[in-house]
């Protein structure tokens, strides 16, 4: 019985993966014919702070048909990006009470926008600084032409960490709300945040103290905030009558089981 609610999970997981691997195909051969615009658009902030005329390398032989396309996936990964949170979810959904699933659509919403508000960040004003800056001390017997791959790796890795770093309030209220700490337990551990958030800026950041200060200072910000909208997250505990926090007993266990079954089944035929 539990070895096939176990390969009946797999099955749903690959279901599921397949979802997502084929609506990124698709949107992907819908992004193909214009990934060269896709990446002239995604290298502006750096040409815009390039000496006029100063345009990109690529060392590579097949270079310049790769990195377009690996634009191309990446903006349609953004765009399939609350697909692939509603697959995530749904597939944990059957785990959870009633009242967490209501959370499901919110969360889905929520942490999409995030994601995107901190790529979004990253591109339209820490690019402009970070750039600026660094361009501006460069020694001016040089002639700076930066290879595009080497600035696609560049720019993926800023948006993986600013897009993961404004997710920070989302974690905060789930950690409240599942009761795993509390409130005061958050506000206590402050200091060790915000020393962390500087120490994780100067890893997954370029080394210089600008960029590392324009993640880590968000980074602070957003876990303020998370505390803030913690404060109206209440942890309910279970009512012994009240169905929806109620343990099934081992009856109902085996008949959610049997209907798991029953559903792969009919799904077969």
């Amino acid at each position: 019985m539990i070895q096939d609610t176990f390969i009946s999970h797999l099955m749903e997981l690959r279901d599921r993966l397949l979802r997502v691997l084929g609506a990124l195909a698709i949107v992907l051969l819908c992004l193909l014919p214009w990934a060269s615009e896709l990446y002239d658009l995604l290298a502006h902030p750096m040409m815009r702070a390039l000496p006029e005329g100063t345009k990109m390398i690529a060392t590579g032989v097949i270079t310049p048909f790769l990195v377009p396309v690996k634009v191309a996936l990446m903006v349609a990964f953004v765009i399939v990006l609350p697909y692939v949170l509603y697959q995530a979810w749904s597939f944990v959904a059957p785990g959870l009470y009633a009242h967490e699933k209501r959370l499901v659509l919110p969360l889905v919403v929520v942490s999409s926008f995030l994601f995107l508000l901190g790529i979004a960040f990253c591109y339209f004003f820490v690019f402009g600084v970070v750039f600026d800056f660094v361009h501006k001390i460069a020694p001016k017997s040089i002639s700076v032409a930066p290879d595009i791959e080497n600035y696609l790796n560049f720019v993926l890795t800023m948006f993986l960490a600013f897009g993961v770093t404004f997710e920070v309030p989302i974690v905060v209220v789930l950690l409240v709300r599942m009761g795993v700490v509390t409130l005061q337990q958050l506000r206590d551990i402050r200091p060790y945040f915000i020393v962390g958030a500087f120490v994780i800026a100067a890893v997954v950041t370029p080394p210089d103290v600008i960029s590392q200060f324009l993640l880590a200072f968000p980074m602070w910000i957003l876990f303020e905030v998370g505390l803030i909208a913690a404060r109206f997250v209440a942890t309910r505990k279970p009512d012994e009558g009240d169905d929806e926090y109620r343990p099934l007993s081992e009856t109902e266990m085996e008949g959610e089981l049997d209907n798991i079954e029953a559903g792969e089944k009919s799904r077969k035929t």
